[in-house]
């Protein structure tokens, strides 16, 4: 089929706006990393793009890494991303599965009051004052519980289950499956798409949840890898001081680059292996079939 002029000048304004998009995105990312990696009085001196560091050491890196709390900090956030991520897909997976029965009792009014949450929320100090009570103060599971379900993934994932063909469930239970027999047999197997992208979704909230274990956790065994990052960067930043402003203001940017980078590298590995889910997931739990 022939195209049009203004098709392939469309396709040439498409691709540069694109691109434009790609060079917004990575250079941030390529300007820490360099700058994580530069000679701290380079980095000082630079008023430049930061396309390539200026000079090299690794002096931030290895400040950050002799800290022994750095790997007690990532065992921490592990098991909050783990074990939060788990309670929250069952917990998120069981309501909407429920809530997406058309025939479950006094549904309608169950999702206005559900929905009402996503405009309306009690607060910072009322949460607290929740989870103070509930004697759950400076523990894991103050990391855990208190979000185990958002209403927002919730919604995507009940938008997901409407759009399973209501014939396979109605012919489970001819064969007498019950209930949980279907969400776990047939309706996860058919929503592998949905699933990753929610997975995504909660594991990133709880690798970069930096407010809550500010409020809740006292202890500094529990604290995960954001909290330990933010300490390390105040006292270096206190040390750095005693050695002249322009040097401790160097030094100080060096450190603050590289705990960018710690903080974030992990969680951006993951989503090469789930990348495949995404767009299809979204699509999925956007739009009702």
């Amino acid at each position: 089929m022939k195209r049009s002029v203004g098709e392939h000048v469309f396709d040439w304004i498409n691709a540069l706006l694109l691109c434009g998009v790609i060079i917004l995105s990575i250079y941030p990312m390529l300007y820490i990393f360099n700058s994580s990696i530069s000679d701290p009085n380079g980095l000082l001196r630079s008023r430049s793009l930061m396309l390539l560091p200026e000079g090299f050491q690794l002096e931030a890196y290895k400040y950050v890494f002799n800290n022994p709390k750095i790997y007690t900090g990532y065992l921490n956030t592990l098991f909050y991303v783990v074990v939060g991520t788990v309670v929250n897909l069952l917990m998120t997976s069981l309501a909407a599965y429920a809530l997406s029965r058309m025939d479950l009792f006094g549904r309608k009014t169950l999702m206005k009051i559900i929905t009402f949450t996503m405009f309306f929320g009690g607060g910072m100090i009322p949460t607290f004052l929740l989870v103070q009570n509930l004697g759950l103060i400076d523990s894991r599971w103050a990391m855990i519980i208190p979000g185990a379900i958002s209403t927002f993934y919730f919604l995507i994932m009940k938008t997901s289950y409407e759009g399973i063909p209501i014939s396979l469930i109605e012919s489970a239970k001819l064969d007498g499956a019950n209930d949980f027999t279907i969400l776990f047999r047939i309706v996860l197997p058919l929503s592998k798409s949905i699933l990753a992208v929610i997975t995504l979704y909660y594991a990133v909230d709880h690798w970069n949840d930096f407010i809550g274990p500010m409020l809740y956790l006292r202890s500094q065994d529990l604290y995960p890898i954001q909290i330990v990052l933010r300490d390390i960067l105040i006292s270096s930043s206190m040390e750095a001081m005693g050695g002249g402003v322009d040097t401790g203001f160097a030094i100080g940017e060096n450190i603050k680059y590289a705990t960018i980078i710690i903080s974030t590298l992990p969680i951006m590995l993951v989503y090469p292996f789930i990348q495949k889910y995404f767009v299809q997931g979204a699509l999925i739990g956007a739009v009702k079939q």
